[in-house]
């Protein structure tokens, strides 16, 4: 089931771009959980496959460091803070990583909080499928209670310390635009000028295609179409989170994967968050991470929480409510004409 949504959310790219066109080059797999999808316009199809591989090599490399559940360097750094033990010789690149993830928890007061690992255990998003099961109250307060925060994370040299036993890292909210900004330096060392790549909605784009901009859909997260279409220019890029992937129903409640760290209960009444990411040397990680905040904060914190982590495009679909702000708006298309007329459009300045 999940993975039929994942393979549906990424086609909605060929369905908007066309992708017939014996100019481009394309390539489906399945990393991160999710449908890995790189598209390559106007290159020899040898050139773009190196390309491609390389690309995916590097993906298959970060799953397997990152990985919050199964074996992998992030795993056994979370084993020996459980254990109160520092982690010596940790890698240069994930001390980076993890320096930058707690400056934007920070950015974002704690709403984007990597270490609230055990909660996200708890409520079974640490497997590949997800089972219904009925929360224990008693459980919830006792896992918040222990305050994790990537602020508990002392960093010395290429040691890794903790004085929270609670802290368990997830960068499920963040590897995947990492990712994007580690194939963005391979495709350019390959000389690629024109590409998309697409890791389960957190997509970055090279180029064009052709002589148009690439154009992407945004999911309806409840229908297997897209609700509205933009441009995707050079150097930019967009991200998504919904409840509508990982998630489950129990007594007729959707718990999604996207937990609040202050109250310990996934987010309910929110479909998703898009936000679009202006050209920067990090645009892949900020279209993963800065949907979260805004996906978590309560409505009337959401625009405090925007102009804090300077996000200046974003579009929110709730039941029958759609949020967007200004320039968000004059740069996306509703491909349904009843879209407008069955939701409430709410533009923000």
């Amino acid at each position: 089931m999940h993975f039929i949504k994942f393979f549906l959310t990424s086609i909605l790219l060929c369905l908007i771009q066309s992708c017939s066109n014996s100019s481009l080059y394309q390539s489906k797999n399945y990393v991160f959980g999710t449908i890995v999808d790189i598209s390559i316009y106007g290159e020899d199809q040898k050139k773009a496959k190196d390309a491609t591989n390389d690309v995916l090599n590097e993906f298959t490399r970060l799953n397997n460091s990152l990985h919050a559940w199964k074996k992998s360097t992030l795993t056994e750094l979370n084993e020996n803070i459980r254990q109160g033990k520092p982690s010596t010789h940790t890698n240069i690149e994930l001390i980076h990583i993890i320096e930058d993830a707690k400056s934007l928890e920070k950015k974002s007061h704690h709403l984007f909080n990597p270490a609230i690992g055990e909660l996200i255990d708890y409520w079974g998003f640490h497997q590949d499928e997800f089972i219904s099961m009925h929360p224990n109250p008693s459980n919830i307060q006792k896992l918040v209670e222990t305050r994790p925060s990537l602020d508990a994370i002392h960093i010395s040299s290429s040691t890794i310390s903790s004085n929270n036993r609670h802290v368990k890292i997830d960068l499920g909210g963040y590897a995947k635009g990492y990712a994007l900004d580690q194939a963005r330096k391979i495709l350019d060392q390959h000389q690629i000028k024109n590409a998309l790549i697409n890791i389960g909605g957190n997509i970055t784009a090279i180029g064009q295609h052709g002589k148009q901009p690439w154009r992407i859909g945004i999911q309806d997260p409840r229908a297997t179409h897209a609700i509205a279409k933009l441009d995707l220019p050079d150097g930019w890029a967009i991200g998504t989170s919904g409840d509508y992937q990982r998630y489950f129903i129990d007594n007729g409640i959707r718990y999604c994967h996207i937990i609040n760290p202050e109250t310990g209960y996934p987010v309910q009444g929110v479909y998703s968050v898009t936000v679009l990411i202006e050209p920067a040397k990090n645009a892949g990680v900020l279209s993963d991470v800065l949907s979260k905040p805004l996906f978590i904060a309560s409505p009337n914190d959401r625009q405090a929480i925007a102009r804090s982590l300077d996000i200046k495009h974003y579009f929110i679909i709730e039941d029958k409510h759609i949020l967007m702000t200004k320039t968000m708006s004059d740069k996306i298309q509703f491909l349904h004409p009843d879209t407008k007329k069955n939701n409430q459009i709410e533009i923000t300045p």
